[in-house]
């Protein structure tokens, strides 16, 4: 009987990881491209400090090999082992000297002057998409939809990640600079304003399922009678007291004019007055303050 078997979908970030990785070239140690050797290093659980600093491999012999052996210049542990000093690494070749930028080649110009700025940043780039999630596939669940879209920007990313990290540039204000704030992209935005994102990609799954939420428990209350009843009165008393203030300026105004009202302040040049009277005459009573 044969078996049908689910072959799982390659994963894109793991694709573009390895190739990024095959095409990278990363030092290795000058051990591991040399010849491969018996000689161990030193382990502190297995051999006596005599052994550190050094690589060493046992010795097989038919003869007595602590017959010419000689206290005064090596140590007991040593017999039965032969001694190699460790080379020391070589200093690195200087890199070649970069090619003239006016003359090279265009292959030449991408390897020096492009690439070793521009695949940092692709990297960078690839790591930011991961965390904002732009390789997972969602599809709907009635129609096959392409790929779930994001607020995220590769250009932009590149933009603001660039700009930052620019070797010509060695002020230490850029390492904070969000991208809307770059010059150049203030005069750009400027000319070609961006329309607004929805609210669907400025909002995450968690945020949009408590704001949809907390929208439907309002609505739920608000449609029961009583609240309904409610908020019917609050609408009628605000329509009722709307302009009160207007009202109670307009009523005073009739009641008192501004001729019945009269006002006798001090002379600020004489000091022997120590009372101000401010008689102010209304419709019902008369009122005499010291």
């Amino acid at each position: 009987m044969s078996v049908i078997t689910k072959v799982p979908e390659p994963n894109l970030w793991e694709e573009i990881c390895k190739e990024f990785a095959a095409l990278r070239s990363w030092e290795t140690d000058n051990d591991n491209k040399s010849v491969s050797t018996d000689y161990l290093d030193f382990d502190a659980s297995k051999h006596t400090p005599v052994f550190y600093g050094k690589i060493f491999t046992g010795m097989f012999a038919d003869a007595d090999v602590t017959a010419d052996f000689d206290p005064a210049v090596s140590h007991p542990a040593c017999i039965g082992f032969s001694f190699a000093e460790k080379l020391a690494k070589p200093a690195s070749p200087k890199p070649p000297p970069p090619p003239d930028k006016y003359t090279c080649s265009p292959t030449e110009y991408l390897n020096f002057y492009i690439y070793p700025t521009l695949l940092p940043a692709l990297e960078a780039m690839l790591k930011q998409a991961k965390v904002e999630k732009c390789f997972e596939e969602e599809y709907a669940q009635h129609t096959q939809e392409d790929r779930k879209k994001t607020k995220f920007n590769a250009c932009d990313y590149l933009t603001e990640y660039l700009y930052r990290h620019n070797s010509f540039h060695k002020d230490k204000n850029r390492e904070d600079v969000p991208l809307l704030d770059i010059p150049f992209v203030k005069s750009w935005l400027v000319d070609h304003p961006r329309p607004a994102l929805p609210k669907s990609l400025l909002w995450s799954d968690d945020e949009a399922a408590l704001i949809i939420q907390c929208f439907w428990r309002g609505y739920r209350v608000r449609k029961d009678p009583e609240v309904q009843e409610l908020r019917i009165w609050q609408r009628e008393w605000r329509e009722e007291i709307s302009g009160i203030q207007k009202r109670v300026t307009e009523f005073w105004d009739e009641k008192m004019p501004e001729g019945d009202s009269t006002m006798k302040l001090p002379d600020p040049d004489d000091d022997t007055y120590l009372y101000k009277e401010i008689i102010i005459e209304s419709p019902s009573q008369s009122c005499v303050s010291p």
